[in-house]
């Protein structure tokens, strides 16, 4: 009995000496961090944080979007527009059989945004561009024909018109100008006829303007997410108000991959209240040009359009703008997104830096009617009362520079008037720049032209 103590012994005492050993040879010691104890330097900082008493409250809380969802998404509805597509057949390109041509439909899809009980939507133009027949889906699965009240191109902001029995929910505009870097949005839309889809991300950048796009623009850049068939639908803040009308996205794969762009409200509602008034877009300039070897922050002004206090034009050349109507202008695309939004004939504050002195000027804005064609390398204008009496004309697009050689050797030169661009009558300047423009000259594609000489001839030609 007193061996097997023994052993015993000896065996507990044999395992003590091994298991420490192997702790001293093997095992790594382990440094444990408490955070709430350590001991850090004191580094003094040169600000004063305004948001400390305000921060554990605004921890306290997370950002509800609920509210937002449930005012937009009745709102936000699908819309269907067919367009009638002519294809012919090799066979009669060759042959000429004529029995080649055939019609078919063609089914595009999008969003768009109710706006007012009475049945008016917002949507993009490329949305519904040439369709013969649009139907708009309510977020409760009813379904309606809409009719076409208007569009506009070149902000890519089309009207829409149905009629219903009963009053319909809507969104209302909000001021797109007070939008925050950082603020959150809600992107809305109805694709693939899902009803309406609901995302969240937070306001990226203001005034973007897209590379390879052929318009300056200025769009509200986000991060929620919006994919194909978003297009036309609501950005709206946390109250449910509109602030932007989704428009396109950023992307080589045609998904989303983190950027997308809306149309300011702003912009958006100038466009329809111009189409429900006056048909069409009354686009409203500083009567300025812009000088573009300028990096700095601002917009300089190059050429001035106006003697000095025509039509209240109070720029010089060399004046570098720094705000319109206490809206800062860092540069152009800033600058064009607040005259979309304005008519002519209103009156803003403009902000100038000149010879280093900051003065205000209000200036009334004057009426666009010059355009340009890159493609065609001309300028034109809408004609006068006197011209289109002159030569008894509805209207027409007056050339006022002419850069394209051939043209000029045809004999074409300014004060020759465009009346038909492709066998379609053009009352003005900006119908003619749009006719050129969706002919896709300089594609390869041939252009009719029918124009007036400063005699009062007319004369046609073919351009290639």
């Amino acid at each position: 009995m007193k061996k097997f103590f023994s052993f015993l012994g000896m065996a507990f005492l044999g395992g003590a000496l091994t298991l420490g050993g192997y702790k001293m040879l093997f095992d790594e010691p382990v440094a444990q961090n408490n955070l709430q104890n350590a001991s850090l330097p004191a580094i003094q900082a040169n600000y004063n944080p305004a948001f400390n008493e305000a921060a554990p409250a605004l921890n306290a809380e997370s950002v509800d979007f609920t509210l937002a969802a449930e005012r937009t998404v009745n709102s936000v509805v699908h819309v269907k527009n067919t367009s009638t597509r002519t294809q012919q057949s090799p066979l009669d390109i060759f042959f000429g059989t004529g029995n080649g041509i055939r019609k078919f439909e063609q089914v595009g899809t999008g969003s768009g945004v109710i706006i007012s009980a009475d049945g008016y939507i917002v949507t993009n133009n490329h949305v519904i561009d040439n369709a013969t027949s649009i139907e708009i889906t309510l977020n409760n699965k009813k379904k309606y024909e809409a009719e076409l009240i208007g569009a506009d191109a070149t902000n890519d902001i089309a009207l829409l018109k149905i009629n219903a029995d009963i009053d319909l929910p809507y969104t209302t505009f909000t001021n797109s100008d007070n939008v925050k870097i950082g603020e959150w949005v809600l992107a809305v839309g109805n694709p693939y006829n899902l009803t309406s889809t609901v995302t969240a991300g937070i306001v990226s950048a203001k005034g973007r303007d897209l590379e390879g796009n052929g318009n300056i623009e200025s769009f509200i850049q986000t991060d929620a997410a919006v994919n194909p068939g978003n297009s036309g639908g609501a950005l709206v803040n946390t109250r449910g108000e509109l602030v932007g009308i989704n428009t396109a996205i950023s992307s080589k794969t045609g998904s989303f991959i983190g950027y997308s762009f809306a149309v300011p409200s702003n912009i958006a509602k100038k466009i329809v209240d111009d189409l429900l008034e006056f048909g069409a877009v009354q686009e409203a300039i500083l009567g300025i040009g812009i000088d573009n070897t300028y990096e700095d922050e601002g917009v300089r002004v190059g050429k001035v359009y106006y003697d000095e206090g025509a039509n209240n034009n109070q720029f010089k050349e060399g004046d570098v703008i720094k705000s319109i109507n206490n809206v800062k202008i860092s540069k152009f695309s800033e600058l064009k997104g607040q005259l979309t939004a304005k008519r002519p004939g209103d009156y803003v504050d403009v902000t100038l830096e000149r010879e280093g002195e900051l003065i205000t000027k209000k200036i009334i804005l004057n009426k666009r009617d010059s355009y340009v064609s890159n493609a065609l390398r001309i300028s034109v204008k809408d004609l006068t009362k006197k011209e289109k009496k002159k030569f008894d004309i509805k209207g027409g697009a007056k050339i006022i520079q002419n850069a394209n050689r051939t043209l000029t050797y045809y004999g074409i030169t300014e004060g020759y008037i465009i009346t038909k661009v492709n066998k379609k009558p053009v009352l003005t300047a900006a119908e003619a720049i749009k006719n050129i423009q969706s002919s896709n000259f300089g594609n390869g594609n041939p252009l009719f032209l029918e124009l007036i000489n400063p005699k009062g001839e007319v004369e046609k030609f073919v351009i290639r």
